[in-house]
């Protein structure tokens, strides 16, 4: 390794102290093989190195060629190492950790520390409980202790992404969770409206704590909008490090109806739910599900591949896991198991390995129909419920309608902090009295006539949320117990807020089943859900935990 030879002296950087941003540090360095590169630290952008010179070792595959400055992400672990041993000369990289020493506190922050080291900024929290004694504002000559289980990857760390992280509620239900984060919150008014203040506690985050966890949004670009502006609404200049205790306010008009002030419509009808699961009697058919009718929807397929993001498309992989959840029921009970979607090339058949979309897809109507982008994603979408209340119907003639059960199997692409399944269920008042869906917006299948058209009473909307949450609170159980991943915060919803709309998906909103959830298996823009998804054996213990959910279901 060279000499290093600062660009801007370390003088120039402290002078720009009193500025409103700080001047980037450039500095050259030897390279093996004798060439000259630039590195700089800018504000609030990390790491950037010139490609111009740069050994093909040190550049991760694909990385862009035609750009002067490349990113700290776009260099390959070997890269990335001696980029960071070259700006901090100083650290120490023992076999058990890496000793880390501040040089430039008006550029550093513990964001971009646990960014570096780390795999991702939000492992902040990770690495200020391992320096307990170091203050969060950065100095020169700060020493930050980086043990070898918070490590990076590249660095020869086990992290690949966000690290889980432990609240107290976490091991409560779903009704005794909302309780406790509502009991966070206090009511107020300001110039600008009724707001929430909620206490930033150590180790939260604005995305997930606040956001995600109390207006119920997950979009990517909706969570980060909105986290700005909670941000600019309680004063706070940089949402990337926002020290504990802060007072964050969420105006009235964003919070989920759990939290919503005394007195209003939503609250009531979370508490109506609330007191209709204590009521719902249990259904028992036994650890065989005897006399148990269940309808598998493998979301999306065909053309349409879904949601895509860290080499993973939705479609394909929550079809094989529908494939194993049906493999494992027909082996192992004696419940009546349909799925309402088939790939033809693949039929039943599981798979190790899936190198690439499946393109065939029908829709299991009479006669089928193909997914294959003549019709819409709304007709297909519509397609999935009347197939299946053609098949409740049929059931209900001679079986008992209490023991029907919906379940729609999907991978979401949401804001990358959030991990691990979510389960929607239909909220009661999301989900209309009566409706009929024209036959003209539909292909000419045998199911229209008697799935098509559905009428419920405000009781059977009460009776199917309670007995939809009584079995996602179940479910969730059984995925802990095989220790995996469950969306942190609160992975019960009832709603679906994205762009500017709030709804009940349509599979649930107009499904006749007595019991339904639409399961987000994983967030595939986490990468530690995408390599979760993409493993067999995941996907195996996956489908083994939702078999054992549906048995606690219908067990006494």
């Amino acid at each position: 390794m060279g000499k290093l030879k600062p660009f801007l002296p370390l003088g120039a950087v402290v002078c720009c102290l009193a500025a409103a941003e700080p001047q980037p540090v450039e500095q050259l360095a030897a390279v093996p093989g004798g060439a000259q590169v630039r590195l700089r630290l800018v504000f609030r952008q990390g790491i950037q190195v010139e490609a111009a010179g740069l050994p093909p070792a040190f550049r991760e595959p694909g990385a862009r060629s035609r750009t002067r400055w490349l990113t700290f992400e776009e260099l390959s672990s070997e890269g990335r190492r001696w980029v960071l041993q070259t700006l901090w000369p100083e650290d120490l990289w023992r076999k058990d950790e890496v000793v880390h020493q501040v040089r430039w506190p008006e550029l550093e922050s513990l964001w971009l520390m646990a960014s570096l080291f780390c795999a991702h900024g939000q492992n902040y929290d990770q690495l200020q409980a391992a320096n307990p004694g170091n203050p969060e504002k950065l100095a020169v000559g700060d020493r930050w202790r980086i043990p070898s289980h918070l490590l990076a990857r590249y660095l020869g760390g086990p992290v690949r992404g966000i690290l889980e992280r432990a609240q107290p509620e976490d091991e409560l239900d779903d009704e005794a969770r909302v309780a406790a984060y509502r009991a966070l919150l206090s009511y107020d008014t300001d110039r600008q409206g009724p707001y929430a203040a909620y206490r930033l506690r150590r180790g939260e985050a604005l995305y997930s704590s606040v956001v995600m966890r109390f207006t119920d949004r997950v979009d990517p670009k909706e969570v980060n909008e909105l986290a700005q502006a909670l941000a600019r609404r309680s004063g706070i200049e940089d949402v990337r490090s926002i020290p504990a205790g802060s007072l964050i306010r969420i105006p009235v008009a964003y919070l989920a109806g759990p939290f919503q002030p005394e007195g209003t419509q939503a609250l009531k009808e979370e508490r109506e739910v609330r007191a209709e699961i204590r009521r719902t009697a249990r259904i028992d058919a036994g650890p065989r599900l005897k006399g148990v009718r269940i309808v598998l929807d493998p979301g999306h397929g065909g053309v349409d591949v879904g949601a895509m993001a860290n080499g993973v498309w939705e479609s394909d992989y929550v079809y094989d896991l529908t494939m194993r959840v049906k493999r494992i029921l027909e082996q192992d009970t004696e419940a009546t198991v349909s799925v309402t979607l088939r790939n033809p090339s693949l039929g039943d058949a599981i798979r190790d390995r899936i190198p690439a979309p499946t393109r065939d897809a029908v829709l299991l109507t009479t006669p089928t129909v193909p997914n294959d982008g003549e019709t819409s994603g709304a007709v297909s979408a519509h397609l999935r419920w009347v197939l299946a209340n053609a098949w409740f119907t049929e059931f209900a003639r001679r079986g008992d309608a209490r023991r029907t059960l919906f379940l729609s199997f999907h991978a979401d692409s949401l804001h990358p902090s959030a991990q691990g399944t979510m389960v929607y269920v239909p909220g009661a008042s999301g989900i209309p009295a009566r409706f009929t869906l024209g036959t003209g917006r539909l292909p000419r299948v045998k199911e229209s006539a008697t799935g098509a058209r559905v009428v419920f009473t405000s009781r059977e909307r009460l009776q199917s949320e309670a007995r939809s949450r009584v079995f996602a609170e179940g479910l969730l159980k059984a995925l802990r117990r095989e220790r995996l991943p469950i969306h942190a915060n609160r992975p019960i919803r009832a709603v679906i807020h994205r762009s500017g709309r709030s709804f009940v998906p349509a599979v649930l909103r107009h499904n006749r089943a007595a019991t339904k959830a639409l399961l987000e298996v994983a967030n595939l823009t986490n990468e530690a859900d995408a390599e979760n998804l993409k493993d067999p054996v995941f996907r195996e213990r996956y489908a083994e935990a939702v078999v054992k959910g549906i048995r606690a279901y219908y067990g006494k």
